[in-house]
């Protein structure tokens, strides 16, 4: 997939060390502007569903300008629990965004997922940004969300194609996506 941002920062992506927390604590404040989503972050890391190869940071010159953590959820079928991941949360220092980080950080994160052997991610997202990535409407594919999100900002990704094929069923977030926000 060819990268649509023409003015590219160097960068590395690598899984966070535990030297990488304030800094990915403060790309977060940063981003988002209030604590919820570095909250969210700190309470993953402390749960069972977090997976470090999949917090991964983008590091510019020696500094971290931008994070994206995948964790573990599920969906809740008639039959039984179906494992999935969340991307969330994503952030990108202001002043390095719209310079593909954010791009390469999904791009790159995806690739992770898949060699991890994870099948399914589901987001809540921007309905422009990620079907460049093989994002989809989630409830065309019928899966529900436990809250109120709009169709076009529910989206999945089949990493292995045909993941979905006999899954519907309401996707199950871990605790600490209610106590981090």
């Amino acid at each position: 997939m060819r990268n649509p941002f023409r003015s590219i920062i160097m960068i590395q992506i690598r899984p966070e060390t535990i030297n990488d927390h304030s800094a990915v604590r403060e790309v977060n404040l940063l981003a988002f502007g209030s604590e919820d989503e570095s909250q969210l972050v700190e309470t993953l890391r402390q749960s069972d569903d977090f997976i470090p190869e999949l917090s991964l940071v983008a590091i510019n010159n020696g500094r971290v300008v931008g994070h994206i953590l995948f964790s573990l959820i599920s969906i809740e079928t008639q039959k039984n629990d179906v494992s999935a991941l969340a991307r969330a949360p994503m952030a990108v220092r202001t002043e390095f965004q719209n310079h593909g980080i954010g791009y390469e950080l999904v791009r790159h994160g995806l690739k992770e997922c898949q060699r991890l052997g994870h099948k399914i991610v589901v987001v809540v997202g921007h309905p422009a940004y990620y079907p460049r990535f093989g994002f989809y409407s989630a409830r065309a594919k019928g899966l529900e969300a436990p809250f109120q999100v709009s169709d076009e900002a529910f989206l999945v990704h089949e990493l292995i194609p045909r993941a979905l094929d006999g899954i519907s069923g309401m996707v199950k977030y871990p605790p600490a996506f209610d106590e981090g926000t």
